[in-house]
Order: C-alpha cells, then sequence, then structure tokens
C-alpha cells in the first residue's frame, strides 16, 4: 500500500505541502480535487520523486518500503507509474521505443497500441504534434506497458474530447482492475478481494467518475489535506458552494 505521514514539502523556497496524511490500500482508488495551485499536481510529482519538490518533513512509505529520499527510476522500478497532464515532446525518440523503456517484462507493443487505438502513433517521436487526446492515449499505453502497482493520474480528462473520452476512461479502469461490474453480490466481493492495483487520480471536472469507481474522494486546498468521503457527495458540494465553503463545512461537520 502507499502510505503518506505528516508530509511537507518546499518548492522553491515556499511550503507547498503541509502536513499530508494519505492511505491507499491494495486494490483502492481515491480521487483528488482542488482547485488550480492548490498543490495536487504537486503531491504526485513528490510521491513521483521529482527532486525539485523537497521533502522538509514527515515521510513516504510504498508495500513497506520508506521511498521519501528515492529517486525517480527507483521508485518506478518499485512499481509507481504516472500519467501526466503536460509530458513534454521528445524528438528523436519513437513512441515504440519508450514503450519498450517503460515494460517491465518483454511485452507485445502492436497489441498494448491496439487496446488504445495507437497503432499508427508508433514510429513518430513521442508527443510531436500530437493532440490532447493523442497526448493521454500515449501515456496510457506507456502505462500498459509498465504496468505498475500504484498509478498516479493527473487530470486525465483534460485536453480529451468526447470521443476519446470513454476510451481514456475505460482504459484507467482497466489498468485499475475496476474495468467490471460484476452483476452478482458474490461475485462482486470476490473482484473486490483480488484487486491489488492502487490508484490517485486528479479531477476538476469528475467526468472520469463516470468510468472508473472510485473508492475515496479527498480535498486539497492550500496545500492541505481536508477531507475524505464520497467522491459524488465532494463534487456535489463544490460545484453547490465552491471549494472554500465545502472544506469549511467539512471541518465544521467534524
Amino acid at each position: 500500500m502507499l502510505l503518506i505521514e505528516d508530509l511537507q514539502v518546499e518548492l522553491a523556497g515556499q511550503v507547498i505541502l503541509k502536513h499530508i496524511d494519505l492511505e491507499i490500500k491494495w486494490g483502492e482508488t481515491h480521487v483528488l480535487f482542488g482547485p488550480n495551485g492548490s498543490g495536487k499536481t504537486s503531491l504526485l510529482m513528490t510521491i513521483m520523486g521529482y527532486p525539485q519538490y523537497k521533502v522538509i518533513g514527515g515521510r513516504i512509505l510504498f508495500k513497506g518500503v520508506d521511498i521519501t529520499y528515492m529517486p525517480i527510476n527507483e521508485r518506478a522500478r518499485l512499481g509507481i507509474g504516472m500519467s501526466y497532464q503536460r509530458p513534454p515532446t521528445i524528438h528523436g525518440l519513437r513512441i515504440r521505443d519508450i514503450v519498450g523503456i517503460c515494460a517491465r517484462r518483454e511485452v507485445p507493443v502492436e497489441d498494448l497500441a491496439r487496446r488504445v487505438d495507437f497503432e499508427e502513433f508508433l514510429d513518430r517521436d513521442v508527443n510531436a504534434g500530437f493532440s490532447g487526446g493523442e497526448i493521454k492515449r500515449s501515456e496510457l499505453l506507456q502505462l500498459l506497458a509498465q504496468n505498475p502497482d500504484l498509478m498516479l493520474f493527473d487530470e486525465p480528462e483534460s485536453g480529451v474530447d468526447l470521443e476519446n473520452i470513454a476510451l481514456v476512461g475505460n482504459t484507467i479502469a482497466e489498468l485499475l482492475q475496476k474495468e467490471l461490474e460484476p452483476t452478482l453480490l458474490k461475485s462482486r466481493l470476490r473482484m473486490m478481494r483480488e484487486r491489488t492495483k492502487m490508484g490517485l487520480i486528479i479531477t476538476h471536472t469528475g467526468y472520469i467518475l463516470d468510468y472508473v469507481e472510485v473508492d475515496k474522494g479527498q480535498v486539497l486546498y492550500d496545500g492541505v489535506l481536508s477531507c475524505s468521503t464520497n467522491p459524488r457527495e465532494i463534487l456535489r458540494c463544490i460545484g453547490e458552494m465552491g471549494y472554500e465553503e465545502c472544506v469549511r463545512c467539512t471541518i465544521d461537520r467534524n
């Protein structure tokens, strides 16, 4: 599982995450809401291990291993992967090759690409001239190859048109082992026990909730993780009252 205890993070001399406590158990997916600049992406980048996000307090444990100061490549090998909101363009590196780099084992690249309708892009440079939806599919293809145990998604709906949102959402559900909706309670309980993949998803719109079964929703506001409850209730609260009132309401209620 992922366990974050009293995490405090500084970026460019400014404290951006304040006393974060978060636990994601095996098979769970959490969704993270918050306004722009609240620290959501910073939290994902810190979990992934980007060195500019300086941990000044607390710790991060993954699979029982303290990864607080572990470099990115070792975290990736341990089983953490991320889909970025704005990944860079990499000239001179083909999609086919980066998929091979991401893979933790030998994988049939064409078969994986077919699952996200990306076969025709395999010999193009990474993200060169790609649309928003194509970039998301490229990111998902890399995650399919890596097959990590913990997946971090930074606004997977961003820049994706209606034609591609279902493909993106269903692929994320597949990656998180939540693509099936058993009709019998017995089968559903068995599926829940067998799930091992963990996810943390940043969303502004909540569209991803139409495709991925999420276990908990949380709000990050001004660097503080303020609540943990039903994600659709949080989304309704934000829509009716805004982030600040939603956070205040939750604090008062607790």
